[in-house]
């Protein structure tokens, strides 16, 4: 395959996804649905994230320890997520590692508005009900929220199709 080696399509069929398909409709090599996929790469980086904040609060407690945590939790969930939506939900392949970083900060770039979302989230429900229980309960939501905004930022702006015959400088 000459050019970008991108197979974002419905692997079936090998129809490109259009701008306007919904995320349930396309189907898997194994007929999950996208949005089923979706959701549990979600989840699992949810719990990388979730668990990372977790193993460095009962390493540390100290000041801005919240932070710390949400932002090794941030990390670990991110570079997950991006292999798994790489290689399951977009079907792209970089062509070298140029390429890979260039995606990998891009998607991370529309990282920001999502973990924004999801650091609000966390942050509002320990201010609110001031609980180990609540925060970790606003972490999940703002997370899903963000997952849900970040696959449509994705789908336009990290991992779209090029037209025929378009520069591929990655």
């Amino acid at each position: 395959m000459g050019g970008v080696k991108n197979e974002m399509g419905d692997p079936e069929s090998g129809r490109a996804r259009g701008a306007g398909d919904r995320m349930p409709a396309a189907r898997g090599r194994r007929g999950l649905s996208l949005a089923v996929k979706y959701a549990l790469f979600a989840a699992l980086a949810t719990l990388c994230n979730i668990g990372v904040q977790r193993g460095f609060l009962l390493l540390y407690s100290g000041d801005l320890s919240l932070y710390g945590a949400m932002l090794l939790g941030t990390a670990a969930g991110l570079g997950l997520k991006y292999v798994l939506d790489k290689r399951y939900i977009f079907h792209f392949r970089v062509e070298n590692l140029r390429q890979d970083v260039r995606k990998f900060i891009l998607y991370a770039l529309m990282g920001i508005v999502t973990t924004g979302v999801f650091w609000a989230t966390e942050l509002l429900f320990d201010f609110l009900f001031q609980s180990g229980e609540a925060k970790y309960g606003g972490a999940a939501l703002g997370l899903a929220l963000g997952y849900t905004l970040k696959y449509f930022l994705d789908k336009r702006f990290v991992f779209r199709r090029r037209p025929a015959g378009a520069a591929t400088g990655g």
